[in-house]
């Protein structure tokens, strides 16, 4: 994976569903969310004329960041997934899906990249970081047609 291109081309395309200068989150070792707003963070080596892209690698450096592709709404009373990114997917859950991904909440998908590395893990965080809870979590890896949807989106964007 090639970490700039990934952040340019999620940025160039996340209007849908986030804004492009606070979609990136930094993600502390206990998967706990810290902040998104990578243009006032200081530190890391981060100079006033660094872009935002030069600003989230040198973050990295040190910690892990996560990249959100879209965003994903479960609606019970249909059993069904909706993914928004640059395409809009609906997808039907079986019912051990339902029992696997079934989530009231609205999240945002996307990968986290570990620290000063290109390995990701596929996953989900909450729409918002203000509560104190917010946190990442890994997307089980299934032959579910959900999970083969994520990745595809991801496989297109890195």
């Amino acid at each position: 994976m090639n970490l700039n291109e990934t952040i340019k081309n999620i940025r160039a395309t996340c209007n849908n569903y986030v804004d492009p200068n606070l979609f990136a989150f930094i993600i502390d070792d206990d998967n706990h969310m810290d902040t998104n707003n990578i243009l006032e963070i200081n530190g890391y080596g981060i100079t006033d004329s660094d872009s935002y892209e030069e600003r989230l690698l040198k973050i990295h450096e040190s910690e892990n960041i996560f990249l959100p592709l879209g965003m994903m709404t479960f609606l019970p009373i249909l059993n069904e997934y909706d993914l928004f990114s640059i395409k809009d997917y609906n997808i039907q859950l079986t019912q051990e899906e339902f029992d696997t991904y079934g989530d009231e909440e609205e999240k945002l998908f996307g990968i986290l990249v570990k620290k000063n590395s290109t390995d990701y893990i596929i996953g989900k965080t909450d729409i918002c970081n203000c509560s104190v809870d917010a946190s990442f979590a890994e997307i089980e890896k299934t032959d579910s047609k959900l999970y083969s949807t994520i990745e595809k989106i991801v496989s297109k964007k890195k």
